[in-house]
């Protein structure tokens, strides 16, 4: 961990709520939101999620699953995510929310024309802020998590 965290302190907790009180408790409310709050699909919820974990490298965001109710993606679902661009486990909806989020993170000023016909044709424009508001998220947290050797000791608190 890259933190100096007191003694009996929760990493997390320290570091999320106790270290910057004007910022980190409002942080972690955002990154709650977009589970608490999301009108997406499981699946490219999920695709966009895990394509962010994979780019991040957080191990925490690799190795949870979003649970709806119950139904989490299937086995396999992260494979198929590293592979977005071929495999034949996705409709276009959830591959479109992989490549975003691939592009997003790494690519965002290749995000042409003929990218935003095809999110257009298959995203609402609230759709598609939506995601975006989801993958910054992830994009920002899952990163300083795993920069700040966070990510081993993470663990989101219930709803």
């Amino acid at each position: 961990m890259n933190i100096d965290v007191p003694d009996g302190k929760d990493p997390i907790q320290y570091v999320w709520g106790e270290m910057v009180p004007g910022i980190g408790p409002a942080a972690s409310k955002m990154s709650l939101a977009v589970y608490a709050h999301t009108t997406l699909g499981l699946r490219e919820f999920e695709a966009a999620r895990l394509r962010i974990a994979q780019i991040n490298g957080c191990l925490f965001c690799l190795d949870w699953r979003t649970d709806r109710d119950g139904e989490k993606v299937e086995d396999g679902f992260a494979d198929a995510v590293a592979g977005w661009r071929t495999t034949g486990a996705f409709d276009d909806r959830t591959r479109l929310a992989a490549e975003y989020a691939e592009r997003y993170a790494l690519d965002h000023h290749g995000l042409d024309e003929e990218f935003w016909e095809r999110m257009s044709a298959h995203y609402t424009q609230a759709e598609v802020v939506e995601l975006s508001m989801c993958i910054g998220s992830w994009l920002a947290f899952g990163r300083l998590n795993h920069v700040l050797g966070l990510d081993a000791m993470c663990m989101l608190p219930e709803r």
